[in-house]
């Protein structure tokens, strides 16, 4: 995922800030899941070896990339999608379901893990990690048709 963010930033990179700042924040919170990916225990090995701080902080870069995506650039992309092009708003609104499903599984591992503490139950973590891992490279992929279909398409209004 590391590899085709900076695929997305070489190509699309200085055409809007709002994607800019985006797609570094996507970096930060690719670092941050890859750390937390390094610390994969289930059970009781997973409560003694994830360090609650950690998690809390992605969570928080997670929320916040989500956030900019749906109220910055997603309404700069239909803005602009909306305004130059019926092909383009096609894919916005058959993209945009799909990327809300992404955004539940994401708001539903922060809503379990955000606030951990000693009580919390770390038994499926991994899998909760696993499955968002799933769920973010679908939400990337579906992120970059836009941020391709507005950069092709609409080079002259970026």
């Amino acid at each position: 995922m590391l590899s085709e963010l900076k695929q997305v930033q070489k190509k699309y990179g200085g055409a809007s800030k709002a994607i800019d700042n985006w797609l570094e924040e996507r970096g930060e919170l690719l670092v941050r899941y890859c750390k937390l990916a390094g610390i994969l225990p289930s059970g009781e090995a997973a409560k003694n070896a994830i360090d609650n701080s950690d998690v809390a902080e992605f969570c928080q870069v997670m929320v916040d990339y989500l956030s900019a995506g749906h109220f910055e650039v997603f309404d700069e992309i239909a803005s602009k999608c909306e305004t130059h092009g019926g092909e383009s708003l096609e894919l916005a609104r058959s993209v945009w379901p799909k990327i809300n499903v992404t955004t539940d599984v994401a708001l539903n591992f922060n809503d379990k893990y955000a606030e951990a503490n000693d009580d919390t139950d770390w038994s499926n973590f991994s899998a909760d990690l696993s499955e968002l891992a799933e769920a973010l490279e679908d939400r990337f992929g579906y992120e970059d048709q836009l941020i391709h279909a507005l950069y092709t398409k609409h080079s002259e209004v970026a």
